[in-house]
């Protein structure tokens, strides 16, 4: 596939610079001048698409390359828009991630919302060393609300793929398809969002710990319900209504150096609060909040 765009991040008078930007139709990249406070040593680039979405047929790749020490946010300005597939043509996205020793690069996009009967794949491969830092978060929504759809597209494929020098580390694909045995909306039943959250290197071990810490202490108080007698009741006993958001947590690799954090709710809006409450470390190390 021929490629759309490459951004490379090196040091250029002791900061992160964006030292190489190209892209072309229908991706773009935007480098504002500051993003946060000047005291923070960070770039952060906005991927955005011509005609504020991705159309069907449409095959976006690019790679971004974090020299040592660098820090990078890539980043959007809204949600990704997938438009209706026409000849049932897939829209495919792929990108390509090298990160140099005691980088960081933070993946903090919007939710990908696919519109009804829209087909689309995206592939995000990384590329790292012992010393090199990641967030990803790579999350979608079940469709337009405002137009009654929900979970109405064909087909959604997204892949992560994380290796360490030449080792596979993190090999993931979460694929919904609406097929004629089950549709996506049964099998999601009342949740309109899934996303997943991982964490990856030295830099981010605090984060990975208070993250692990929050999702136990807040689904075990959603699961079990206290009852009479000082006992604890499952919700699976039945008569309490599902939780509005829940949350799985698990470490990944050796010494379990990553952290997988998996989200299903019921609004976006919910995901956005979880989402900037349990990033919230992040901000001195890239200057703003998540999603803030």
């Amino acid at each position: 596939m021929e490629s759309t765009g490459r951004l490379v991040v090196g040091r250029v008078g002791g900061k992160s610079t964006v030292t190489r930007c190209f892209s072309k139709y229908p991706l773009k990249f935007i480098v504002p001048t500051k993003a946060g406070p000047s005291s923070i040593d960070a770039v952060w680039i906005y991927t955005l698409t011509y005609g504020g979405g991705i159309v069907s047929g449409d095959c976006i790749s690019f790679d971004v390359t974090l020299e040592d020490a660098c820090t990078a946010v890539l980043t959007t300005q809204a949600s990704t828009k997938v438009y209706k597939s026409v000849a049932s043509k897939c829209s495919v996205q792929l990108m390509e991630a090298r990160i140099g020793n005691g980088a960081l690069l933070v993946v903090i996009p919007d939710p990908v919302t696919c519109f009804s009967t829209a087909k689309y794949a995206q592939n995000q491969v990384f590329r790292m060393t012992p010393g090199s830092n990641l967030l990803i978060v790579d999350w979608i929504t079940s469709g337009r609300h405002e137009s009654g759809e929900k979970w109405d597209f064909t087909l959604y494929k997204s892949t992560n793929h994380i290796y360490m020098e030449t080792k596979p580390l993190f090999l993931d694909t979460v694929l919904l398809e609406n097929r004629n045995v089950t549709s996506i909306a049964e099998r999601m039943q009342d949740y309109q969002v899934t996303a997943m959250v991982v964490l990856l290197g030295p830099k981010l071990k605090d984060i990975q710990n208070q993250i692990q810490e929050d999702v136990k202490k807040m689904m075990s108080a959603q699961l079990h319900v206290p009852s009479t007698g000082g006992r604890t009741k499952s919700i699976n006993g039945g008569g309490y209504t599902k939780p509005s958001l829940i949350a799985s947590c698990n470490s990944f690799g050796p010494k379990g150096i990553g952290v997988v954090v998996r989200i299903a709710a019921t609004t976006t809006e919910s995901v956005y609060r979880f989402l900037h409450s349990q990033l919230a470390g992040m901000e001195p190390m890239i200057g703003l909040r998540p999603y803030h």
